[in-house]
Order: structure tokens, then sequence, then C-alpha cells
């Protein structure tokens, strides 16, 4: 039975998909040391259940971070930007393709054996879209192909993917007997990470057991190191005031925070990561039947927005315009596609453009046209707490102003991801898709819509389309002028609006990490 995939995205943020791909933090300021704790257990606190398990239906950002325990990448980014070993040792792409030398003796968690055949049965589940992987279009390009012969597995790509190695870096490899039969995969865990999945308890806990023999991580990491943790225990605390407390108290060893919470955390002199994020992006349902598939409609409500005011408050003040898809380090393009592109802030230019699409005003102030009243459902996440809320009255009041009928709706992650991919129940939404490469963002802002692919919003634009197929065709950084045309397409035409990037931080409490968009496990050291 193939399970199917209700939601997605890409990897660090402060929102649902604000943590699908992957990111990387750099060292921040904080305590650490002290004496190593052997045989202990690291507490880690995740904001929303991950729901169903399987690492590879979803790229959404709870079940990115629990996966990296029990599951391994095909390579690893350090984080500097450059990709080291993990499952294979050696790699090389060239054109449309690409081959991976897999390690000898890696093991799954049942001891059975990891080989290049199971490295192409991953890449070709993933690449079906019959199976509706999260994935594919973003950490794996439609239509790759691959093979395996001996120890190593080649890739054929159907045209070039200039930053396939930063993609494979986050796609997590499941063991070969769960390819054919993934039931098992929804509740437990079948992988070659360094822990195994003993108790799952949704919405509260998940607990994981090392693997001693474990001896194949990120540039060839082992577990057999002082301080590293005999036991993970990941709490699912959604409320940051409490996750604060937890942290603060001893009770847990780990935390991403923001706010408030985060200068209670700085103040406490505690071990700290950051990161530069996209805290918030608008994105419209084009889906026809919604008043947001009008161009007309997208445009104003951009326009009634003063998204410089927004910013500031979703990010309490830490943080500032977003410039880009792309902006978690390491970055392999640096540049503004925003700040020209957007409709400015006037709220009579709001008001002309609905005047003029034909959307009149009613006697009790809410537009119609051909008999559809502007009334919208608006869907933000309630993790992020009094900013997010604060941020959304604004805008709520601001679309008001100019005669749109807004119902504004916190939820939880796995609430937000079913409406955007599953329902379709939504008209705006506040979602953060943070990567390292613009051509990660590809699948979520064009082509095919759930549930046999990621573009969620039913984005089609021509002119992006063409610019990132002309980027495609350059190697990595020479195509980041095509990039930034494509970006601006998409902006200038308010098919979607990132508007605040943000510093965030992950803190440590008796315990020290790296922090690459999610905890680097055989990192952990438990110290005392």
């Amino acid at each position: 039975m193939t399970p199917k995939r209700t939601a997605v995205t890409a990897v660090v943020a402060v929102t649902a998909l604000a943590s699908l791909l992957v990111a990387c933090g750099t060292e921040g300021g904080g305590g650490g040391g002290g004496d190593p704790v052997e045989g202990g257990t690291f507490t880690t606190l995740l904001g929303s259940d991950p729901g169903n398990l399987d690492p590879q239906l979803s790229a959404g950002s709870a079940l990115f971070d629990i996966s990296k325990l029990a599951y391994d990448t095909l390579v690893s980014i350090d984080p500097d930007g450059e990709v080291r070993s993990q499952l294979a040792s050696e790699w090389n792409v060239d054109g449309t393709t690409a081959t991976l030398k897999i390690n000898e003796g890696i093991t799954c968690g049942d001891g059975s054996d990891f080989t290049a055949q199971t490295a192409a049965d991953n890449l070709n589940w993933i690449s079906d879209p019959a199976n509706e992987s999260g994935f594919l279009g973003a950490f794996l390009p439609v239509g790759v192909t691959s093979v395996a012969e001996g120890d190593t597995v080649t890739m054929t790509l159907s045209s070039p993917a200039p930053f396939l190695l930063l993609g494979l870096g986050g796609l997590p490899m499941v063991c070969g007997s769960s390819l054919t039969d993934r039931d098992g995969l929804a509740a437990g865990t079948d992988g070659t990470g360094p822990y195994v999945l003993t108790e799952a308890v949704p919405s509260d806990h998940y607990t994981y057991e090392l693997r001693e023999d474990y001896a194949w991580g990120p540039g060839g990491a082992t577990v057999d190191e002082a301080g590293i943790p005999a036991r993970v225990n990941v709490r699912i605390v959604s409320d940051g005031t409490t996750a604060a407390n937890l942290l603060l108290s001893g009770e847990a060893n780990a935390a991403q925070l923001t706010g408030p919470d985060a200068d209670r955390a700085i103040g406490a002199g505690l071990f700290q990561r950051e990161a530069t994020a996209i805290a918030g992006e608008q994105w419209y349902n084009h889906a026809e039947g919604h008043p947001t598939s009008d161009p007309a409609v997208r445009k104003a409500l951009t326009q009634a927005v003063d998204l410089d005011e927004l910013a500031n408050v979703l990010t309490a003040g830490k943080g500032g315009r977003a410039t880009a898809l792309a902006v978690v380090e390491p970055t392999v393009c640096t540049y503004d596609a925003i700040s020209d592109s957007l409709p400015e802030f006037d709220v009579d230019a709001a008001n002309a453009t609905l005047d003029e699409a034909g959307w009149v005003r009613g006697a009790d102030g809410v537009r119609e046209k051909d008999g559809t009243r502007l009334s919208l459902t608006f869907l933000y996440e309630n993790s992020l707490g009094a900013a997010a809320a604060a941020a959304a009255e604004l805008a709520l009041a601001a679309w008001d102003e100019i005669g749109a009928e807004v119902d504004g709706k916190q939820q939880d992650e796995t609430a937000l991801l079913e409406a955007t991919f599953g329902t379709g129940a939504w008209d705006i939404g506040w979602l953060t898709l943070s990567v390292n490469s613009p051509d990660q963002a590809i699948g979520f802002v064009s082509g095919t819509v759930p549930p046999e692919g990621s573009n969620f919003s039913a984005i089609q634009n021509d002119d992006y389309t063409a610019a990132v197929a002309e980027a495609s065709q350059m190697n990595g950084s020479d195509g980041c002028g095509k990039w930034e045309e494509a970006e601006s397409a998409l902006f200038a035409a308010s098919d979607m609006v990132p508007f605040a990037n943000a510093t965030i931080y992950m803190f440590g409490n008796g315990a020290e990490f790296e922090w690459l968009g999610v905890i680097e496990p055989t990192s952990v050291r438990l110290v005392g």
C-alpha cells in the first residue's frame, strides 16, 4: 500500500514551510563547555507534531527535523556549503549525468545492508509522480532515472540541474524492505541513521535509541565520542513561552525560539546558533473558483498592506524586508529580486485596481463581481505567537479598508499544510519556504499542483518558467542573473509575496551541537 501525501516544504524557519530545505546555522554567542555527560538523554522540543513519519512523503518542517535522527542522505553539506561524504564517499556531476559511489559496510537499523541498489530504488521511488513525494521537484529534479551497478549509482537527468548535490544533501534514504511496503514507516523508522525510534506518542513525544555501531555520518562522523546521547526524546510543545520555560529550567536541552522568548534565552547566556531565514511570505490561491485567481485581486491585496510595517511587527523588530526566495546560508546566489518588483504600498491604488477590474463595493462595503463576494480565507500558523497575531491583525485591517471580507484563522502546521496541499480551503496563506538555492523553489511556484506536484498555489507564470529554463542550463552561480529575473517576474505579478527576513535562533542548555537547519545528531554533546 502506498500512502498518499497530504502536505509538503524547505528547511529552517519560523513557519510551516520554513524548515523545508537545508539551512545552515552560524555560531552565535552564549554559554557552552563543561564535562561530557555519558549515557544521557537529549531532550529537544518541536513546535508541532510531524504526523505520518514516512520521511519521503512530506518535506514539512516538523517531519524534516525528526527524520534526521533515523535517516541519512547520500551526501551532506557542511556549514560553509561544501559537499562532504555521508552514504556516498565519491560523487560527480557532468551535464545530465551524476554518479555516486556508496560506502561499504553501511547497515540499516534492522541490520540489513544499504547498497547502491537501495539508493537507486529510493531515487526512483521519489522520482515517480504516482508516489506523490514532497521531495520531487524540490530536492530531486523531475524526470530523474537511476540505476545501480556494483557500488555506484548513476542518475540520468532530463535536463541539467546546477544545484543537484545541494538537493541530495537533504533527501532522506529509506531502507530496502520499506520501499515496497511503507506501512511501517508511518509510526516507525527504517533507515541507516544514528538513532532508531523506540516509542511514538503522537502530539506528545518520540523517543529514539542510539545505534552504537553507527560510523558513516557527515564527513565520516561516528557515535564513538564522549557526550553522545544514548537517547533522544523529542517533545511536542507548541507554545513558545512554555518551550522557553522548559529550556531555561533545564527540563529540555534544545529549542528554537523567536521574539521575546528568544530574548529570555539570550539574556540567560544559553548556548545558541543563529541563521537568516524568510519569516514571512504571503501566498495566494490561484486555483479556479477562488477570488484570488483574479490577478487584480492579488495585486490589490499586495498594494493594500504596508509590507515594511508588517515585517517589523512579524519579526518583533529583529528582521527586515525579504530580498529573494533563497536566503538560507550557504546561499548560492545573492540578489534583491523584490524591492523593485513588488507593487508599492498604496491604498488608493489598491482600490483603483479593484474598481478597474469590476469589483464593486456593496451596501455593506464588501466588494462583489459577477455575483461573487470578495470573501477570503486567510490562514497563518499559531506557533508564531503574539507577533504573528499582531501582524495578521494589521493585514486584516488593511484588506477590510479596500472592501475585502477576510476571515483570518490561526492553525497548527499540520492543519495549515492539510489545507494548502490538501483540501484547498484557503485564499491567502502565510507559509514560509526557506531554501539555499533558487532551483529548490521551482516546484512550489510552478508546474504541477497537488497531489501529483508541490505547486500548492497553482501559480502559472510564463515569464518565470522561461527564465528558469535559461538559468537551468547554466553552471551554479553563473545563472544567478537569470534566477533573479525569474523571481522578479513572480513578484511583479504579485503571484506570491515574500515580505520578511529574520534572524532565527536555536538554543541549547546542557548540550552543544551543530545546527544545519536541523540539529545534526552526530554533533550533539551532552555537557554538565
